[in-house]
């Protein structure tokens, strides 16, 4: 299965977002960035790349800021 990760700049912002992602009833994993993407916070998101729209709108709405989105797997 192919999954996307959500990176950050600050570990603040990636919280919120797991836990807004979760507010909405979705599944999402707070965990460390992959080694092969900048991410200034160390965090990321991952999700089922599925429902990258769903969530980008949800966390767009919640203003919780994405540094940026990179599919995985």
């Amino acid at each position: 299965m192919k999954y996307g990760v959500f990176l950050f700049s600050t570990t603040t912002s990636a919280m919120q977002a797991q836990k807004t992602i979760a507010a909405k009833g979705y599944s999402s994993t707070l965990i460390p960035a992959p080694r092969q993407f900048n991410s200034p916070s160390g965090m990321a998101v991952r999700f089922n790349l599925m429902e990258q729209a769903e969530l980008q709108e949800i966390l767009n709405k919640a203003n919780v800021q994405v540094q940026s989105v990179q599919e995985m797997g």
